[in-house]
């Protein structure tokens, strides 16, 4: 809440400066081009924010993608309803689609227009499974796949419900928006404006300025004729802000800013006091959480990573011989898998970089069973029988007393010779503080 107040406010300092230095843009350029997520959003959103601010006439998002998220998406049509600005979607250039959810960002513009040899369409919801697979064909009397749950039939008749609602809100084809969800149906320009899905086809933005020239439509509750003659462009770029939130919010980025930030903070346990693993590790994590509650996270797959991590790190602390080692490295590359609760091909974790850390994390097993199996096979050594055959150089003698040191203390010793400093001896017993040593004959070493 305090972010949005703050944003406004900064809107409407920027829209001030503008009315007092009269520099607007006529017509703002926004482009939607990749898999539609939280960043794309992001930039179009306060994008329609800046152009109102910027007293604009009009607005056109030059569309391409393949599709994305459902709630990114539902975010930036209702922006685009909420607009007081025209706004036209013009799907562009040449080889664009406006995929899944690019179709009903179509259907919501006040003006839909396509540049020769794109398409659009393909908008079923991508949890309802990929078509051709065994079990999911089609009844010919029956709209629906054969094998389609309850819950699935409930999101193909919300999702078509929801781009029937744009499609009569704009006056355009309602049956093949159907179609487009219900069967993934496309269109190609030329078809999309025989259909009276679109209204214009523009090989270029000055072409679509001049076809959309005295075009009246519906803004609000109020009708307004576009006059776009002669006016001046200005392209809405991708600021410092939306890049950032593009790169944290890749899930593959995400996902290795958290494992960076759990196993920074657990380094950070094991060695207390070194401060950059524990810094590096909560800023990670910071982030990553950040990430994840604008993404599709499912909780039980994040729970399974955690627990996968526990695990491991428990083997390496109680060892099992393997068995919590094991059961952690499923559990966390299962749970990777299941992280993004979603089908869409952009916005899953990569394979490889889940094997990638599921072998790290194996290998860090590994090297700690090879030390726990190395100090199994030392010799048990308790108290300061380890002492015992040492040998030591003797470091100093006062008052008829020597003194050597061992394991970083500095003991008292006896000895039936006579002792010099540098001559080498060997701990034959302990009592108390003093040790009971012998000259070792071997080898004698005088300082010169």
């Amino acid at each position: 809440m305090l972010q949005s107040k703050l944003m406004k406010c900064l809107l409407s300092l920027f829209g001030l400066l503008v009315l007092s230095f009269d520099v607007r843009a006529d017509v703002w350029l926004i482009d939607v081009q990749g898999a539609i997520g939280p960043a794309a959003a992001d930039h179009m959103v306060r994008g329609l924010e800046q152009a109102e601010a910027a007293r604009s006439e009009l607005v056109i998002l030059r569309i391409d993608t393949p599709g994305g998220l459902d709630t990114a998406m539902r975010e930036m049509i209702k922006a685009v309803l909420a607009a007081p600005v025209p706004v036209v979607a013009y799907v562009a250039p040449g080889g664009a689609r406006a995929a899944s959810a690019g179709t009903y960002l179509l259907y919501a513009a006040h003006v839909a227009a396509m540049a020769p040899g794109t398409n659009l369409g393909a908008a079923t919801p991508v949890r309802i499974g990929a078509p051709g697979l065994p079990g999911l064909e089609e009844d010919p009397d029956n709209k629906e796949p054969a094998s389609a749950t309850p819950m699935e039939n409930k999101i193909v008749n919300d999702a078509v419900a929801y781009i029937q609602s744009l499609a009569q809100l704009r006056g355009r084809n309602a049956v093949w928006a159907e179609k487009a969800v219900r069967e993934g149906a496309s269109l190609s320009a030329e078809d999309a404006l025989k259909a009276g899905v679109i209204e214009i086809i523009a090989p270029s933005v000055e072409e679509l300025l001049a076809q959309v020239n005295g075009r009246e439509v519906k803004v609000g509750e109020k009708l307004q004729v576009l006059e776009t003659e002669s006016l001046a462009v200005h392209r809405h770029s991708m600021d410092l802000r939306s890049e950032f939130l593009g790169v944290i919010t890749n899930p593959n980025i995400a996902y290795i800013l958290m494992l960076v930030g759990v196993y920074g903070l657990m380094l950070e346990f094991y060695n207390p006091g070194v401060g950059l693993p524990g810094v590096t590790g909560a800023i990670c994590l910071l982030l990553a959480l950040y990430a994840f509650q604008a993404l599709p996270v499912s909780y039980a797959g994040l729970g399974l990573i955690l627990l996968g991590i526990a695990l491991m790190t428990a083997e390496a602390f109680a060892p099992s011989f393997g068995i919590l080692g094991l059961g952690g490295v499923t559990a966390f590359v299962v749970g990777s898998v299941l992280l993004m609760d979603t089908e869409v091909p952009a916005y899953q974790i990569a394979l490889p970089v889940i094997l990638a850390f599921a072998v790290f994390s194996g290998g860090l097993l590994i090297f700690a069973l090879g030390m726990l199996m190395r100090s199994r096979r030392r010799a048990l050594v308790s108290g300061l029988d380890h002492l015992f055959g040492a040998t030591a150089l003797v470091e100093s003698v006062r008052g008829g007393v020597a003194r050597v040191r061992l394991d970083g203390e500095l003991w008292s010793v006896e000895c039936d010779d006579a002792l010099a400093e540098q001559d080498r001896v060997k701990v034959e017993s302990i009592d108390g503080l003093t040790l009971h040593v012998s000259k070792d004959n071997e080898e004698v070493i005088r300082s010169e």
